[in-house]
């Protein structure tokens, strides 16, 4: 069987509309993820492109827009494989220097494994504030705490979870690379789980908060949320053509 179809078939029963049924589950997916490679999902040939790719084969990739977004020539691909009512399953193509910018997983618990290339991942989890003030609901900001800082390079996988594991991330390709996301349950405006974009907040002196006892004040980053969930200008995302086995309900 296709490794691919097993980690399916994993997720059809580790999975459920609310995530998955247990942590012993989870893991059965992860493991299953970890031995997932390009070849697996019909990606050889641009792995190989991302083994031998190097500064000097880099081109021009456009120009920074607002919100620190980068407009590109080539657009960054998302490769859908399936999706259900309890997990979906994808895959995004990143040019080098693309950025996926901040955005959440509410309620979401997300593996991700790098299947080539390398980039470079931050992080971030909402900071429970226990009394907030009226000043910091009018400048619709939020302090996060800063969990991950870092390159990654291929194959290395992560986990995410609804208020942990950074679950407020961007992504920023150093080469070319793939990354792999399983999310459980999927994105769904309907259900409450709709993907909202933030930026780090230019405001100068943030609004005094209580925060709890173990977190220092100088881990504090504060996030604000862009208008009606649209990501940042020049961020594009293109449908790709998956070529690997093909997934049925």
């Amino acid at each position: 069987m296709p490794k691919i179809k097993s980690l399916s078939n994993a997720c059809k029963v580790s999975f459920s509309p609310d995530g998955p049924i247990s942590d012993e589950a989870l893991e059965r997916v992860r493991a299953l993820l970890d031995e997932i490679r390009p070849i697996d999902v019909g990606l050889d040939n641009e792995a190989q492109i991302a083994r031998n790719w190097n500064n000097s084969t880099r081109q021009p990739n456009g120009r920074r827009g607002r919100n620190g977004a980068n407009q590109f020539t080539s657009p960054i691909k998302y490769l859908h494989i399936h999706e259900s009512e309890s997990f979906s399953m994808g895959i995004f193509c990143m040019p080098p220097s693309s950025v996926i910018p901040l955005h959440n997983h509410p309620g979401m618990t997300v593996l991700s494994k790098l299947l080539y290339g390398t980039l470079h991942a931050e992080s971030y989890d909402w900071i429970d504030v226990t009394d907030p003030t009226d000043q910091l609901q009018e400048l619709s900001v939020r302090p996060a705490r800063l969990v991950r800082d870092r390159e990654m390079s291929a194959p290395e996988t992560t986990i995410l979870y609804p208020n942990r594991g950074g679950n407020i991330h961007t992504f920023r390709a150093i080469t070319p690379c793939a990354l792999f996301d399983v999310l459980s349950p999927p994105y769904s405006a309907e259900k409450g789980r709709d993907c909202s974009y933030f930026r780090k907040s230019s405001v100068r002196e943030p609004p005094p908060v209580v925060l709890p006892g173990e977190i220092n004040s100088a881990e504090v980053i504060w996030l604000e949320e862009l208008e009606d969930h649209q990501p940042p200008e020049g961020f594009v995302v293109a449908r790709g053509l998956y070529k690997g086995p093909v997934i049925r309900r």
